[in-house]
């Protein structure tokens, strides 16, 4: 979708935002973005880095869950409609998170429903604000998953959504893997996006979904990059640079292939482990996907959370010792170079010395 109708910018507001990477390509195709909404500060702080918002107070950090946050959206509706003559909210951008609906997640708990009602609470807000589209992005199983419907019965949040949306939107879920659009990383997720109807003559849904593309290989996403050795930062890219981990873990997985793990190796020394009252004391290997190396030729595999981490999953470089620089995370992401971790430009921290740095 492109961020202009007949000359005018359009609009959105992003939800459960976190540092606003998901939303960063709705700016880098000419939306405003209105409002976006995050519970952690520092996170929040990141989008006023890459400047996501015209007014200031569009920066909204609170728990959307809560009337008092639930109103200063609304009030930052109401300043672009006195401001900017806004009519309607173009696009409304909801990921709330999934911690409770995960496969992956073994600890599921009493919370789980009070997470998933924070869809519910998405609803709401889209039921109010009433924009001319809507996105829901979560994990696979988003459409099955049980929350507490607004009427307070416990059902699939696709019954959620008909019920409190159907009759105002046209809608449709994909599960689709990153892979296919563009991304080096195998990750799968529910996509959901809505019309509402009075627009329905004029597009589909089906239209906005975007178009397949060939599987792109770590090779052809990374393979340029410089090769680093232990804690080496490239001298012309501050964010090609990795995160040490102590000098004795490196035998695990130097005479690693790609496709093997530091628990195949047949040296005992070589696998990871701890030295308890002098002795080797072997780690659990819980997962098949830690210390294993990647392949160059292969689409990496799905980026984790704390991918910095050597003993994290699918985390360790096809040829050098070492983990995923952020530079190549960001790119297995399709995250631009001009996205701002920082309040400095590439420029400025590539001029920094390495003491400064560090």
């Amino acid at each position: 979708m492109n961020g202009k109708i007949n000359g005018k910018k359009l609009t959105y507001i992003s939800l459960f935002s976190s540092a606003g990477v998901g939303c960063y390509g709705f700016k880098m195709a000419g939306f405003d973005c209105i409002a976006t909404n995050e519970i952690i500060p520092r996170r929040l702080e990141i989008q006023r880095f890459n400047n996501k918002c015209k007014y200031d107070s569009g920066y909204i950090c609170g728990d959307i869950t809560k009337q008092e946050t639930k109103d200063i959206l609304f009030s930052q509706i109401d300043l672009w409609k006195k401001k900017e003559n806004l009519k309607r909210v173009d696009v409304l951008i909801a990921t709330p998170p999934c911690q409770g609906m995960s496969v992956a997640n073994h600890k599921k708990a009493e919370n789980e429903i009070i997470r998933n009602s924070l869809v519910v609470e998405s609803i709401k807000i889209i039921k109010e604000v009433n924009p001319k589209f809507f996105i829901f992005e979560n994990v696979p199983a988003f459409m099955k998953t049980i929350c507490t419907d607004i009427d307070g019965i416990e059902k699939p949040i696709s019954e959620a959504i008909e019920n409190n949306l159907g009759e105002k939107y046209s809608y449709i879920s994909r599960v689709i893997n990153f892979k296919n659009y563009g991304a080096c990383s195998s990750r799968q997720r529910t996509l959901v996006i809505g019309v509402a109807k009075e627009f329905a003559d004029e597009i589909s849904p089906i239209e906005l979904y975007p178009e397949i593309e060939e599987e792109k290989t770590l090779r052809q996403v990374i393979g340029d990059l410089k090769s680093l050795e232990f804690g080496e930062i490239d001298s012309l890219d501050f964010y090609h640079a990795f995160r040490t981990y102590p000098e004795h873990m490196r035998a695990w997985i130097h005479d690693l292939k790609e496709g093997q793990s530091a628990f195949d190796n047949e040296d005992i020394e070589k696998r990871p482990h701890q030295i308890k009252n002098g002795q080797i004391v072997l780690n659990t290997r819980k997962n098949a996907d830690k210390y294993t190396r990647q392949y160059w030729d292969k689409v990496g595999l799905c980026v984790h959370t704390r991918n910095d981490q050597l003993a994290s999953q699918n985390t360790i470089h096809p040829k050098d010792d070492r983990v995923f620089s952020i530079r190549e995370l960001m790119r297995m992401m399709t995250i631009p170079e001009s996205f701002r971790w920082i309040d400095m430009s590439l420029e400025e921290l590539n001029s920094l010395s390495e003491r400064n740095a560090a």
